[in-house]
């Protein structure tokens, strides 16, 4: 039996409730050309309901996917190494398409999603699986990263705003002891954030930085009234994604738990991952900009307000391109580029080469 006790009953007992009800399909009608249609408070689009539909990852269709083999005997590590200011390296990925789906809260169920933006893997649908995605065409920097990310689409008006060239999603280490942070297992996936949360509950997730920003206006947790109407103004917006993992599931029924933000080591100001959840790993952040400003008032995302923002990631890395550039730049505690090079440490080289492979 998988623990799904493990689960507080009344997420699970919610979930199951809204899956029969059919919450969680589209909740409002449908505005001109495709979008849902605006409203003041209302959310739109999923809830992180139970997987309700097997897939090839998931063949009996409980939400849970188990780590092959899982990872055990670690404990979160306490050790204080040598201060780096920078431990990352960047993944940047530019937009590949639109649609209605989600193949990690609605696997195999096209058009049941509100509407995403894609990046990365150009073939991400509802019914991609680990299998489908890996090896994949990107527009990612590094051929080798085949990982999906998506996000709620944003809208201004009628009209879809998509991000322009590749958007900067870094990994980081999010713990103290970066030389403990190791790289995603293959097929791992996960939300960051809820689009049915609330503006505090988006200002207080333990992912919120800065929140919605433009020009001299920062920590908004909804989009701005307006923002200077200049070419190099874009709304922005940063968030980081949990790092620490519990080595047992790739992804979990509400496709959070298997997941966990790390926590202050008690009488420190050190970072380090909770014992439910021993294995560090990178700790994303998008850092996505959007091409709209000026009179902001029509702005929204497919999912509601901009409080509702969210994303997702589907790992899909080729194993030694992406050890390489965790161990080069992050267990070596260097701010790196695409490339795996530091600017301030040319004397420690690059992971890759002028094309972003490995040599």
């Amino acid at each position: 039996m998988r623990p799904r006790s493990k689960l507080p009953a009344l997420l699970l007992g919610t979930a199951l409730i809204a899956s029969v009800l059919g919450v969680g399909t589209v909740a409002t009608a449908a505005g001109p050309g495709g979008a849902p249609a605006a409203s003041a408070g209302a959310h739109t689009g999923h809830t992180m309901a139970v997987s309700t539909r097997a897939s090839a990852d998931d063949p009996d269709g409980d939400g849970y996917i188990p780590a092959v083999p899982p990872v055990t005997g670690v404990t979160p590590s306490e050790a204080t190494p040598p201060p780096r200011y920078h431990k990352e390296f960047q993944a940047n990925c530019a937009v590949t398409h639109t649609a209605p789906d989600d193949p990690i809260v609605y696997p195999g169920q096209p058009g049941k999603s509100h509407d995403h933006t894609f990046m990365g893997n150009r073939s991400t649908n509802a019914g991609s699986t680990t299998a489908s995605l890996y090896g994949g065409d990107t527009t990612c920097l590094a051929p080798a990263d085949a990982s999906a990310y998506w996000m709620p689409s944003l809208y201004k008006g009628d009209r879809k705003i998509l991000p322009v060239g590749p958007q900067v999603i870094y990994y980081k280490a999010g713990v103290t002891d970066y030389t403990s942070v190791r790289p995603f297992p293959k097929g791992l996936r996960y939300v960051v954030g809820d689009p049915m949360q609330s503006a505090q509950e988006f200002r207080g997730h333990k992912g919120f930085v800065e929140g919605w920003e433009c020009g001299d206006s920062f920590f908004n947790v909804d989009f701005p009234a307006s923002c200077p109407s200049r070419p190099d103004v874009q709304l922005n917006l940063r968030m980081q994604a949990p790092s620490c993992w519990d080595g047992k599931y790739l992804d979990t029924p509400d496709h959070k738990s298997h997941m966990a933000y790390p926590v202050v080591k008690p009488g420190t100001n050190d970072n380090m991952c909770p014992a439910s959840h021993p294995v560090a790993l990178p700790m994303i952040e998008f850092k996505m900009a959007f091409p709209v400003n000026g009179d902001m008032s029509d702005v929204r995302l497919a999912s509601g307000r901009g409080y509702s923002f969210h994303y997702d990631f589907f790992n899909a890395w080729e194993e030694r391109t992406l050890k390489a550039l965790v161990d080069h730049c992050i267990v070596g505690g260097l701010q790196c580029d695409t490339r795996g090079y530091d600017q301030n440490h040319p004397e420690r080289g690059a992971v890759l080469n002028a094309d972003h492979r490995l040599p």
